[in-house]
């Protein structure tokens, strides 16, 4: 690396290391009830991110989403964001459901810069954007597969965002310092586990860090689904037969932890429940905050186990057709395990809410704090 990149790459950390913290939370504030805001995948995006010369020769075919990804970073997401204030503020007034965080499921930015530097640049200006709403709450996210999609973007990951998480977590971690996107930390009565889908050492980090497990509630997020919904059908974590084995590992890791996994990259909202052979079962919860335009309504929604079989790749008819009957495939080995399911076509942000031994999610509409949903998580759990 040329001494300009490493000058590039120090400023873009201190730039990054120099936003204000949030208000410490006091081990006073830490009682068994709080919530915290969930957000889906975001693509924060600007063309001059890009190395036009660098997509035109390897992603010529993403432009497209790009551009519109420039568009709602610069038309939607400060509106979507203005409205997670708006939640957060609602939240504080109860002190059963004070905020302690906003959580973020991957995908935060777009990534396909086409290098370490612009990737940097990127990273940077998504944390300044977040900075700047001052949600007055820490900001934690997971790794999305955007996030570190193109020349540099891993790199660019590691030095921008480690520092900013290893800060937004202290409240809850103490000084520990984030090298990796695996990280855990614990608020009140739950533990939440953060597991990067990219990396090899992800499982047996998550094996390690729930063996050590004392809090009621377990969280794990994970940006690409445990249990596939949808037409995407073949986009879920593990999905490979030389993988197999550590799919089976995973899904009873969850089980016996009856975890509630949160994640994104479907860019849809879903709820599942699965058990597991080993006699386990844990619920999943998946949203998207790409809210392409002011209004929207809920489309193509699916709920109960009827719907859940083959015949959901039908939501994205024009998706990967050549791919049917291995798509089919996917959801005939998953049924017999999947207790409860709902999905929809309906973007926004959430609230999680964890009281005792309840866990409560409520979705909303878009930008707007319209409710789509309320779902029981502790009932679904139990389905």
């Amino acid at each position: 690396m040329n001494r300009t990149r490493r000058r590039f790459l120090r400023q873009a950390l201190q730039a990054s290391t120099a936003l204000a913290l949030p208000p410490v939370l006091k081990a006073a504030d830490k009682k068994d009830a709080f919530s915290f805001v969930l957000l889906g995948d975001l693509h924060f995006d600007k063309l001059e991110h890009h190395d036009m010369k660098w997509l035109q020769e390897h992603k010529a075919g993403d432009l497209s989403q790009i551009n519109n990804y420039t568009r709602i970073t610069k038309d939607i997401t400060p509106r979507l964001f203005a409205t997670v204030k708006e939640t957060l503020a609602a939240l504080n007034q109860s002190p059963e459901t004070r905020a302690a965080f906003v959580l973020q499921a991957g995908d935060l930015v777009e990534g396909l810069c086409g290098t370490e530097e612009l990737s940097a640049v990127q990273n940077r200006e998504a944390l300044v954007f977040v900075e700047s709403m001052k949600l007055g709450v820490p900001f934690v996210f997971t790794k999305g597969n955007h996030d570190v999609t193109g020349d540099g973007a891993v790199e660019a990951f590691k030095h921008v965002f480690h520092d900013f998480l290893t800060q937004q977590t202290s409240s809850f971690t103490g000084a520990g310092k984030i090298d990796s996107a695996c990280y855990s930390i614990e608020h009140a009565n739950a533990q939440f586990c953060f597991f990067d889908a990219y990396e090899k050492p992800s499982l047996e980090w998550l094996e390690a860090a729930l063996a050590k497990r004392t809090a009621q509630h377990c969280f794990v997020t994970i940006h690409p689904p445990v249990v596939p919904y949808g037409a995407r059908a073949t986009w879920y974590l593990y999905n490979s037969e030389r993988d197999k084995s550590r799919r089976e590992k995973l899904l009873d890791l969850l089980g016996k932890n009856n975890a509630f996994v949160l994640g994104g990259h479907i860019h849809r909202f879903n709820t599942i429940c699965r058990t597991t052979p080993g006699g386990g079962r844990f619920a999943q919860l998946a949203i998207s905050s790409v809210v392409g335009n002011a209004e929207v309504k809920p489309d193509t929604e699916l709920d109960g186990l009827k719907d859940y079989n083959g015949d959901q790749i039908r939501v994205e008819p024009k998706h990967s057709p050549e791919t049917e009957a291995q798509r089919r495939a996917v959801y005939a080995s998953e049924a017999p395990f999947v207790k409860s399911f709902a999905y929809a076509d309906i973007p926004g942000h959430a609230t999680i809410s964890i009281n005792g031994s309840q866990v409560q999610a409520v979705m909303y509409s878009g930008i707007t704090r319209n409710v789509y949903k309320t779902v029981d998580l502790t009932k679904l759990l139990a389905s």
